[in-house]
């Protein structure tokens, strides 16, 4: 009986918090483009990379920053017992005010790379936010602790950059973001994991209300601020996930690297892709250039919105097919398959691309322009 009410009285708190993330953000962002516009806060495009043909404010991830805290403030304290939520909490004000700064005055990739390992140092040893276990990738089972560190904060790091990275197009890291984050809060809900699905349902009612304003044609960005948050918050329930799913109350999952691996799998391989594309030419894996996935679709003559719902379906068609995979194949095999099924996809848009980048985003610009 008192599990019941318990139960019941999460859920109230958890539509609360995930409704008042989402008035709060979509009140904030508003206001923030005022400020930003009287302030000349913008992401000005002063590079062939960027999409946009006049300055647009960059501050979309104040109001997630915003309206996640007190989302989560609002859930009772028996929810967001677990000491290690006070490390979650100091990790996301770090890599917040990190992006931040960048958003405003700019720092350099290596800056920026030094905060995101000390985010992680803090996730990893204060948290004990672990991969400890390949719960049978490549025949391994547990892992020397050396290892598991290693592995674990590259896995920060690198989810991290993925969304900074995919923010490229309006309306594409938060589509995706609102696909992984959802996916991760339902499973969490049903398997009482409380305090980590009402992270994940903050970010993902935070992530809606940005939305409405950073479609196509976007009136916001979501800046540095917001994405390495967005890439933070969902590095945490991925790894949490992986930590927990073999034991879930209701539905455990054994393999559970496939399916955490196969809801990160657009922007994570996207982004292991690039930087492995840059570093064979000899070139900073942080380096510019246009060879994401939003570009390739872009040069094949799609607009914003069509990218964006795009990559958000595919990234919702990943999730399910790697839970299949997860159930008929081993470990391995399900990895290897996910990861070929990816180069397949991106391998068919190289091959079916019919306009030079350049000249298409010049067609682009004077259409958006017109």
């Amino acid at each position: 009986m008192t599990f019941v009410i318990d139960t019941t009285l999460f859920m109230s708190q958890l539509l609360i918090g995930a409704l008042l993330s989402f008035i709060i953000a979509l009140y904030c962002i508003p206001v923030i483009i005022r400020i930003a516009e009287a302030k000349k806060l913008f992401d000005h495009p002063d590079d062939d990379r960027k999409l946009h043909t006049k300055p647009i404010p960059s501050l979309g991830g104040v109001a997630l920053f915003i309206s996640i805290l007190i989302s989560l403030g609002l859930i009772n304290e028996t929810w967001i017992s677990q000491p290690e939520f006070s490390y979650y909490f100091t990790s996301m004000v770090i890599i917040f005010f990190l992006g931040l700064k960048d958003d405003i005055l700019m720092i350099s990739p290596w800056k920026k790379l030094l905060g995101q390992i000390l985010v992680a140092l803090i996730l990893t040893h204060e948290s004990g936010l672990l991969i400890d276990n390949m719960h049978g990738f490549l025949g391994l089972y547990s892992i020397p602790q050396g290892f598991a560190y290693f592995l674990s904060i590259f896995t920060i790091i690198v989810i991290i950059n993925a969304f900074n990275l995919i923010d490229g197009v309006d309306g594409l890291a938060g589509s995706v973001g609102t696909i992984i984050s959802t996916s991760f809060g339902f499973y969490f809900l049903v398997n009482q994991q409380y305090s980590y699905a009402a992270l994940a349902f903050s970010l993902s009612a935070g992530l809606l209300a940005f939305l409405v304003f950073n479609f196509h044609p976007a009136k916001i960005f979501m800046g540095d601020g917001g994405s390495m948050l967005v890439g933070l918050i969902v590095s945490i329930l991925a790894i949490k996930f992986i930590q927990i799913a073999p034991s879930g109350i209701t539905t455990p999952i054994t393999s559970s690297p496939v399916l955490g691996f196969g809801f990160l799998l657009l922007p994570l391989m996207d982004t292991l892709r690039v930087f492995s594309l840059r570093m064979f030419k000899g070139r900073s894996p942080f380096s510019p250039d246009r060879n994401h996935i939003h570009h390739l679709l872009l040069d094949r003559g799609l607009e914003h919105r069509s990218v964006a719902i795009l990559s958000a379906l595919f990234s919702l068609l990943f999730i399910i097919v790697s839970y299949f995979l997860s159930v008929y194949l081993s470990c391995t095999l399900a990895i290897l398959s996910l990861i070929a099924v990816f180069y397949f996809y991106v391998g068919v848009l190289y091959i079916t691309r019919k306009r030079n980048s350049k000249d298409f985003l010049k067609i682009l610009r004077s259409e958006e322009r017109a």
